[in-house]
């Protein structure tokens, strides 16, 4: 397993959306723990980034900057990379997501904003959902456009309204305050518990696109119903083929891969059945 310590879960500074820990767990105490049982099964964990990805004679040809790796199957589980508000400095950005000010999974942690005072940013049709899906945990939610313009329809506004969640723009500054995240608007900064980024996000398949794997008009993975992709030996799984932001939906999605994988290994050497 190469990881290039990139994990979205790592961002995750409390979760209790996962079956087995009633109390929650951080995302990367959850990463430690999958790295230990990994290790204790015999998985060579590497810390690295796979620059290239190439067929030769059959099998794949992994490349790092430190080696090359050559195997008869692939896994990519390579997530995706979310798009951060160009608004915030890199260092405001770390401590308001180690704070919780900042988040960017509200399956993964709407439940710890519940009752309190949420901006989503965004606008048009990925906003106004994540807007109204956060509506479900709070009535104090707020859509705050980036930019000057606000790209949403009238059936938007209407549902929004509907919902009791406000709308404001844009929005020039994020920075932190204590225990809250400001946002200066036009019409002065405003304070919340939490924003939530609506900006999308972009997957991680360059290295499919490198072996010529069919993608979506997204950029994600295109799969069967056991995760393989159109290049025989190459499989995916978790948010690079569908950006749903759950862990145990990407754990579900890797455990048929790897029973695939065994499979599929099996048919072509029979010692393994």
């Amino acid at each position: 397993m190469i990881d290039a310590g990139q994990s979205r879960a790592s961002l995750i500074p409390l979760t209790r959306n996962h079956a087995g820990f009633p109390e929650g767990i951080t995302g990367p105490d959850l990463l430690a723990r999958m790295r230990s049982q990994a290790g204790l099964f015999g998985v060579e964990l590497r810390n690295g980034h796979v620059d290239a990805l190439e067929r030769r004679q059959g099998d794949f040809l992994a490349r790092t900057d430190q080696s090359t790796i050559r195997a008869r199957t692939v896994l990519l589980a390579t997530g995706v990379v979310n798009r951060r508000p160009p608004m915030i400095d890199d260092s405001t950005h770390a401590r308001a997501v180690a704070a919780g000010r900042l988040r960017y999974c509200p399956i993964c942690d709407g439940y710890e904003v519940t009752d309190r005072a949420v901006a989503v940013l965004g606008t048009g049709e990925r906003g106004c959902n994540e807007a109204l899906f956060l509506r479900s945990y709070t009535a104090n939610v707020t859509l705050i456009a980036p930019e000057a313009a606000r790209q949403l329809s009238a059936q938007q506004r209407a549902l929004l309204g509907e919902a009791g969640v406000g709308i404001a723009g844009p929005c020039r500054a994020i920075r932190l305050d204590g225990n809250e995240i400001l946002v200066d608007l036009e019409a002065g900064p405003r304070a919340f518990d939490s924003l939530y980024p609506a900006l999308g996000s972009d997957a991680r398949s360059e290295l499919a696109g490198q072996v010529g794997a069919d993608l979506s008009e997204e950029g994600c993975l295109k799969v069967d119903a056991h995760q393989r992709t159109s290049v025989v030996g190459l499989y995916a799984a978790g948010d690079v083929v569908l950006g749903l932001d759950q862990i145990s939906h990407a754990m579900g999605e890797g455990g048929v891969a790897a029973t695939t994988i065994r499979n599929d290994l099996a048919r072509q050497t029979p010692l393994l059945r």
